[in-house]
């Protein structure tokens, strides 16, 4: 079930990820505190879920209901290997999934203007892959309206 029904945007976390291990060790502690951390960015005040909510998919068109920005928080390298750039359209539910990878390197080593573009940048990129999807597929959605108004927010 999706947090806002109208919305065309959602969000959802996986992970972090850890080989059974590191359960119960440093890493496990660490990798929770990374989770709590990125999630504030998704969730939290400051957020991207709101502004990303405010788009409605009645704006849009009408093929796309809903594309889910899937974070993969820290995945590990067998997550990695069938993880595709986006998803396929899935067309009885009007529906894609896109992944986005984050790791130490693009988003926890850096600032919190660094992390905050960094989202902000990775999501336009995968809308320019939706675009793709959205040509390839003939559908009726005004992909570059989307874009657009996703350029526009702040987060």
């Amino acid at each position: 079930m999706k947090e806002n029904d109208d919305a065309i945007l959602g969000c959802f976390v996986s992970g972090p990820a850890l080989y059974p291990e590191y359960i119960g060790t440093e890493t496990q502690k660490e990798a929770k505190q990374k989770g709590e951390v990125f999630t504030g960015y998704i969730w939290g005040p400051l957020g991207i879920r709101d502004p990303l909510n405010r788009l409605k998919r009645r704006d849009y068109g009408k093929d796309l209901d809903f594309a889910l920005f899937k974070f993969y928080l820290l995945p590990l390298i067998e997550e990695l290997v069938v993880l595709k750039d986006i998803e396929r359209y899935r067309p009885k539910e009007r529906a894609i999934g896109i992944p986005i990878i984050i790791h130490d390197d693009n988003f926890f080593n850096r600032s919190d203007f660094e992390r905050r573009k960094f989202l902000k940048d990775v999501i336009l990129e995968k809308l320019d892959l939706l675009a793709v999807v959205i040509k390839r597929n003939k559908l009726d959605t005004n992909i570059a309206l989307l874009r657009s108004d996703v350029e526009k927010l702040s987060f």
